[in-house]
């Protein structure tokens, strides 16, 4: 056996509460050991010496380096001791805190076994209720639609049907999102996720230089209400993005320091590297090389005050459901920490999504944000369907890898995404293959976690990378693809079955077909995708959706989702 490879750690994604009384407990072990058999040894944490019980766990997911066990546990007594017990050709090994041993001690347990001391109910990550049916649209809003036309247009340098530059300005605003309401509730969408609509000069708005004012380009309170009231009659929530890594230099607060260098009240509000800050000298912290974005020091008491009563104010006054959170991993825990409960405090279902393109456990241990933009499966999507650098057992195990990475409750939470104003289209890293883009759509309404639409998905929007991906949705339904139209409204219409939001995954291959099967109370919603070149013939009944599957041949690139 790989030694090595063994891990667990309490109290953290190898074991954690999703309920006051459910633990949820993984041990990894090396994938070349996926023979052996393990049993959880567990008991009362005051009785462990005089009483073990033994549970058979199994292996849930395999990645390209490890295997992992999984095991949910129902508890009377929420104060848990226990190791792992290993069966190898016959030969038995304990798995404690003091790693493998061929005996164990259970007299002398209350030093090395693993525990979890006690189950405190604050120490419990919530799964939003209303994620589980959640189907998120991404809209850049000067690119979606114009709603008023009454606005001074000045500022307007661009046709809507023109390819972007990164600082033209197309027109779209609040009141066209308003009116695109019925539409995107027809198409199945339940959330809107807004890029920045505080007042700024770029089109992109996340160089913000008054966060209490709505851009005009984009209207104004009253209009920005009227949507948010709307959108809920209609049972559609809304989310803003939240940039609280930076600031527009243009801001009062980066002015006042350029102005007074260390004079300023608001000096330590920014990193400077001496006492006067200049934009010619480029001597303080900025996002990327960006000098008009100049980095907040969110580890000063003040600034955390300061944007922590944004967050608030923007709950309470227009009743927004949660925020997403702009370069998120590049600001102070301590700072996500005091946001997280501000906001909970302000509305306890409000969702905190964070940006953060890697893995972000440290963020995601239930004291910070609730998910993340999960841009590993926009990779995994990409290298599988786009790149060719995966195979279905490749993708298989990168899945698994990403699963694993979270609790049971971020995983849920998850925003899953395959193009985002900060990507190439998907449509268009795909070669405009239809079959491909459908693929990958069928993946991400069956995966795990809150599937994310980019405005104009639905109709194969085709663009590269930014501003490029940024371009205006064309309304003209004579130009629409209305075969990806269809499936996305079928797909969406499967995602709100009961086996996906509430069931378990199982990822699997075999030879060229993705296998990903979801389970709930003895049913099961099954995708297989044929990403290889040759016809497969799969026996499938109850069919809900396919695409270039016909008389049990499944055609390279098509899918297939079926109930049984």
């Amino acid at each position: 056996m790989n030694i090595a490879a063994m891990t667990h750690i309490p109290d953290s994604r190898y074991c954690f509460p999703i309920s006051k009384n459910e633990l949820v407990i993984r041990f990894r072990i090396a994938k070349e050991d996926s023979d052996i058999k393990v049993k959880l040894v567990h008991g009362p944490k005051y009785g462990f010496q005089q009483f073990q019980e033994y549970t058979d766990m199994e292996i849930r997911y395999t990645d390209n380096l490890y295997s992992y066990f999984e095991h949910k546990l129902v508890l009377n007594d929420v104060r848990l001791a226990y190791i792992f017990q290993i069966t190898e050709n016959d030969q038995i090994y304990y798995f404690s805190e003091d790693g493998l041993s061929s005996t164990y001690n259970f007299d002398n347990s209350f030093y090395n076994c693993f525990q979890m001391p006690y189950i405190n109910d604050a120490d419990i990550l919530p799964l939003i209720p209303w994620t589980k049916d959640a189907v998120f649209y991404q809209i850049f809003v000067d690119r979606f639609n114009r709603g008023d036309m009454e606005k001074d247009d000045s500022y307007i340098d661009m046709d809507w049907s023109d390819i972007p530059t990164p600082k033209s300005f197309a027109g779209g605003d609040i009141e066209g999102i308003r009116k695109k309401i019925s539409y995107l509730k027809d198409l199945g969408i339940n959330v809107i996720y807004l890029t920045p609509i505080f007042q700024s000069i770029s089109n992109h708005k996340y160089d913000i230089d008054d966060y209490y004012t709505v851009d005009p380009q984009f209207g104004d309170k009253l209009q920005l209400k009227k949507f948010i009231e709307e959108a809920h009659e209609n049972g559609i929530r809304v989310i803003l993005d939240a940039v609280f890594n930076h600031v527009s230099s243009s801001s009062v607060e980066f002015q006042d320091v350029l102005a007074y260098g260390s004079k300023s009240k608001f000096f330590n509000w920014f990193m400077t590297h001496d006492d006067a800050p200049s934009m010619e000298l480029n001597n303080y912290e900025m996002f990327a090389g960006c000098n008009y974005m100049p980095k907040w020091n969110t580890s000063n008491t003040d600034v955390q005050n300061h944007l922590i009563e944004i967050g608030k104010y923007w709950i309470r006054e227009f009743d927004i459901d949660g925020w997403r959170l702009d370069v998120s991993d590049e600001v102070s825990h301590v700072f996500w920490r005091k946001f997280r409960e501000a906001v909970k405090n302000e509305k306890s279902d409000a969702i905190l999504i964070g940006e953060n393109w890697h893995d972000a456990y440290p963020y995601l241990m239930g004291d910070q944000y609730d998910s993340i933009m999960n841009y590993a499966f926009t990779k995994a999507c990409l290298d599988y369907f786009a790149f060719d650098e995966l195979d279905s057992k490749g993708m298989s195990e990168r899945l698994s890898n990403i699963l694993m990475r979270n609790s049971w409750q971020v995983n849920r939470m998850n925003l899953n995404l395959l193009d985002s104003h900060d990507t190439h289209r998907f449509y268009t890293q795909v070669g405009k293959s239809e079959n491909k883009l459908l693929a990958g759509l069928a993946l991400l309404f069956t995966f795990i976690g809150i599937p994310c639409i980019y405005y104009g998905t639905e109709i194969a929007m085709e663009g590269g990378y930014d501003p490029d991906s940024r371009r205006g949705f064309d309304w003209d339904e004579s130009k629409w693809n209305n075969e990806v139209f269809d499936k996305v409204k079928e797909l969406i219409t499967i995602h709100s079955d009961e086996i996906i939001k509430e069931g378990e995954i199982n990822i699997d291959y075999n030879e060229d077909l993705l296998l990903i099967k979801r389970t709930f109370n003895g049913d099961t919603i099954e995708l297989v995708i044929n990403n290889g070149d040759e016809v497969k013939e799969i026996s499938i009944d109850n069919i809900l959706s396919s695409n270039e599957f016909d008389n049990n041949n499944l055609k390279p690139q098509g899918y297939v989702i079926s109930r049984h």
